[in-house]
């Protein structure tokens, strides 16, 4: 989903809403622990998933030539970001990497972290991320080719489920150059992290 959003409940709505899922879970809402929490949850979902807000594209479209024929690589590494899986509204945390070979001009790279920000901060699976931010940039910035790689833990599997810690889940996009070439492909997943690279490919 793309774009601003109205929400369509209200916050009275999404307040009741925690309260019955405080109640369902065996605890009372009305206690003096729990008076605050359905306003402090409905104000952390606010800013968790900010992203339905934003349409993450906007980021991209100022962008500069003035690069001295610059036309090499850009590797931009361990963007850290928070999500929640889609399934079982638990945190995904990791980092993201993000190459580019430019054309005629390259973006700012705060902008690069502002998209995978835009994404991340909705409801989400991890392979989805990963292709929604490589196309994001494909699609505005019209480069030679985009590489893409997220490593990430998933609390809906270290906390519940299988509760399995210390493992991280690796996902990868590549568009044009970085996917038809393999020399390309190589030095980017160098530049990230060879563990990186080696678990990918």
């Amino acid at each position: 989903m793309a774009g601003k959003t109205r929400r369509k409940v209200s916050r009275k709505a999404a307040e009741e809403a925690v309260r019955t899922l405080l109640r369902w879970a065996g605890d009372d809402p009305d206690r003096e622990g729990l008076l605050e929490t359905p306003k402090r949850v409905v104000n952390a979902y606010r800013d968790w998933f900010s992203g339905y807000e934003l349409d993450p594209s906007e980021y991209l479209r100022r962008t500069f030539e003035e690069v001295g024929g610059y036309d090499e690589m850009i590797v931009l590494r361990d963007i850290s970001f928070e999500s929640h899986c889609e399934h079982h509204m638990a945190p995904i945390i990791g980092r993201a990497h993000i190459g580019y070979l430019p054309t005629n001009k390259v973006v700012g790279i705060s902008k690069l972290a502002r998209v995978v920000e835009g994404y991340a901060r909705r409801f989400q699976v991890q392979e989805k991320l990963t292709a929604e931010i490589a196309n994001c940039i494909n699609d505005v910035l019209k480069p030679r080719g985009v590489g893409v790689v997220i490593d990430a833990t998933h609390e809906c599997m270290t906390t519940r489920g299988i509760h399995k810690r210390g493992v991280s889940m690796v996902t990868s996009r590549m568009t044009g150059t970085f996917r038809e070439d393999a020399r390309t492909r190589m030095e980017f997943l160098q530049f990230v992290d060879i563990r990186a690279a080696k678990e990918v490919y």
